[in-house]
């Protein structure tokens, strides 16, 4: 059974995202489950299968490519998981790890605490950040069509998620608005160690950045 849901889920998920963005498809996928299999391993706990099957469908339908829907990429992936003859219990906890794994802005989402959720969660944001957090942003922006750069541009605060997913803001602001607010949000002790290693990279990448946007300085 469970070589079969892996492989079943495995499938409709590099179908569902055949055509997603390219910090948000398979790619995405396959690291954030990597890397929650690290750190399960490191913390020596959390069920094996509901890490697996919520690291591979918690980007299923993201809110910011179905026009603001933050219900519909947990219910999709339960759907999925019930009509494949999951237990019903796991498929209800999966759903939501789902609903709640997101950063959304940085709004708090503390309605379940389960190491397989904190697992999941900083699996996640720890793609976000670093060299790969980095391209990730970029290519986003890209996608968007954002600025990389605008001094001229604030920083935002958000008034909820759906602001934060509307925002146009460039590139850069990104860093402040998100990125380097996730080392202080990791749950797990492997997670923290890992993000304290790739947010300094970010902070030497926006170092040399600056430096030469403004070369003679």
């Amino acid at each position: 059974m469970t070589d079969s849901i892996i492989d079943k889920t495995v499938a409709f998920v590099k179908e569902t995202l055949a055509d997603a963005e390219g910090g948000h498809n398979w790619d995405h996928i396959d690291r954030v489950l990597k890397m929650a299999l690290h750190i399960r391993e490191q913390e020596g706990e959390g069920d094996l299968l509901t890490i697996e099957l919520a690291a591979l469908l918690h980007d299923i339908s993201d809110a910011k490519f179905n026009g603001g829907d933050h219900e519909k990429g947990s219910e999709l992936a339960y759907d999925f998981l019930i009509n494949n003859h999951v237990d019903p219990n796991r498929a209800n906890h999966i759903q939501e790890i789902i609903k709640y794994v997101s950063y959304k802005g940085g709004f708090p989402q503390d309605r379940i605490h389960t190491i397989e959720f904190q697992i999941v969660q900083d699996a996640d944001r720890l793609d976000a950040i670093g060299a790969i957090g980095i391209a990730r942003a970029f290519n986003y922006g890209g996608f968007k069509n954002r600025p990389i750069h605008d001094p001229s541009m604030p920083l935002q605060e958000y008034a909820d998620p759906k602001a934060y997913h509307k925002s146009d803001a460039p590139t850069i602001n990104h860093f402040y608005e998100k990125l380097l607010k996730l080392k202080d949000l990791m749950n797990t002790n492997t997670g923290k160690t890992i993000a304290q290693e790739r947010h300094d990279f970010m902070l030497q990448f926006l170092e040399t950045f600056y430096r030469e946007c403004d070369p003679g300085k």
